[in-house]
């Protein structure tokens, strides 16, 4: 075990945010180039007016109502692939930014008590609002080195036996537990599958179904396979506005059905992955919203609005009682999907 300080936290998490925002310029999706293109002529035109050689304020106030105009318009009408796209973009906060802007008093819990430590996911107890929670979420890297010693968010098996650690630890002290969801899925190494990857999934979801304390995952950029289910079989499912949760990736899929990768847009629209497609079949509880034009646009904002959701969400699973828990994850479960039965 190790503690980490809410201000060291903090201090990471605000320096991964401002890092994101100075970078922003040097990724750009396609679908965003215009808008790209004109707060840049926006930015230039305040520069040239601060130097007072010339104002430029009424053209500026145009410019920043057809930008404002322009956003809408763009992320009003998103393809799912376009959502893929910006649920993995490099300046989308990651799970760390989320912790240091929601939670005080973080205490980490490392390793597995078999093998090692799995950097992939951060786990421990914190406050929020001031009660004690467990807390734990897949963390991605911001650089080469950072992905490497993260493994690019994908847990391996002593990822999922430390989370199995934190929720029989939430169970004995009954702190409730919240989740955060980022991971283009478990890692499948051959070392992995040796230590049995496969087994530790499967245990996880045994254990977090009869769980008896509050549970609640949200989905902040990407959720993909058993990597994400492992730990994300909870209460209450919430996803960020531009995420996406489903069986496999895009890519995967496009491989296995095509032949073919790069017909992973076509895949993305058949697999119906946004929060929005799963907000119609039941599965995820609440979509969350993002800041304008994406949560790397305004970190703050939106970990405001998912505060917000976690807080409400907690206080309504808290009226019930250990049983009744247990028994509305089950019918919330049971209720997906559709089946019939032939004559």
């Amino acid at each position: 075990m190790r503690s980490a300080s809410a201000k060291n936290v903090k201090s990471e998490s605000e320096r991964a945010i401002s890092a994101a925002t100075m970078a922003r310029p040097a990724y750009v999706i396609d679908f965003e180039r215009p808008l790209i293109a004109l707060e840049s002529k926006i930015a230039e035109l305040k520069q040239l007016s601060g130097g007072a050689a010339a104002d430029f304020g009424d053209e500026i106030l145009k410019l920043e109502k057809k930008a404002k105009k322009l956003q809408a318009e763009i992320f009003s009408d998103l393809s799912r692939w376009q959502i893929v796209q910006l649920a993995r973009h490099p300046n989308r906060p990651y799970f760390l930014d989320y912790l240091g802007l929601l939670f005080t008093d973080f205490f980490e819990i490392e390793g597995d008590r078999r093998f090692a430590a799995d950097h992939a996911l951060v786990s421990g107890f914190a406050l929020f609002d001031g009660e004690p929670v467990v807390v734990m979420g897949q963390q991605k890297g911001r650089s080469t080195k950072d992905n490497m010693y993260r493994n690019f968010g994908m847990m391996r098996p002593e990822g999922y036996r430390k989370a199995r650690r934190l929720f029989d630890l939430a169970e004995r002290f009954r702190r409730p537990v919240i989740i955060f969801i980022d991971t283009p899925g478990a890692y499948p190494g051959i070392g992995a599958e040796e230590r049995g990857q496969a087994e530790a999934i499967a245990v996880n979801l045994e254990v977090m179904s009869s769980l008896s304390v509050p549970t609640i995952s949200v989905v902040i950029g990407e959720g993909a396979s058993g990597g994400a289910l492992g730990i994300g079989v909870t209460s209450r499912i919430l996803m960020l506005q531009y995420s996406w949760y489903n069986v496999i990736s895009p890519e995967s899929c496009s491989s296995i059905l095509y032949r073919d990768a790069t017909k992973a847009q076509k895949s993305a629209e058949a697999l119906k992955l946004t929060a929005k497609d799963l907000k119609s079949f039941g599965i995820t509880d609440e979509i969350v919203p993002e800041a304008a034009g994406g949560a790397h646009r305004d970190p703050a904002e939106t970990a405001a609005n998912v505060q917000a959701a976690v807080r409400r969400h907690l206080a309504e699973l808290k009226q019930l009682s250990p049983e009744q828990i247990v028994k509305d994850r089950y019918l919330k479960y049971r209720a997906m999907g559709i089946f019939t039965a032939g004559e």
